[in-house]
């Protein structure tokens, strides 16, 4: 059974940062990509960052990029997403997710097959 548990989140003020953390079960977690996405209420979920399986190869959404840094540990199955000089626009709920090989683009959370339960962070301004 493939589990991912998202910590990390909470309230912060403009400008602060906070360090997402996504432990990793039940998958061969080294052959994964993988990703995080955010939802803000009543919005659609959206690409945020991603890391390769392959290659070391890390991808952001244009208005995380110089802010946010994935990265991961394969020995420990965990998947990190440090975020400086958040926004009030970066308040959303936060979800890791596990990508399914050759399945097209980083930034559509349709090729991905497995999602954390999300962790909320909210920015004050």
């Amino acid at each position: 059974q493939v589990q991912l548990v998202e910590s990390g989140g909470g309230l912060v003020q403009a400008g602060g940062s906070l360090r997402l953390s996504c432990a990793a079960s039940g998958l061969a977690f080294s052959s994964y990509s993988m990703g995080w996405f955010r939802q803000p209420l009543g919005k659609e979920r959206d690409f945020v960052a991603a890391f390769s399986s392959v290659g070391g190869n890390t991808y952001y959404a244009e208005s995380v990029k110089g802010r946010f840094t994935i990265s991961r540990d394969n020995a420990k199955n965990t998947l990190d997403l440090r975020m400086n000089s958040l926004e009030p626009e970066d308040t959303a709920v936060y979800y890791c997710a596990a990508r399914r090989p050759y399945s097209g683009s980083y930034r559509s959370a349709q090729g991905y097959a497995y999602w954390g339960q999300g962790t909320q962070v909210t920015v004050s301004s």
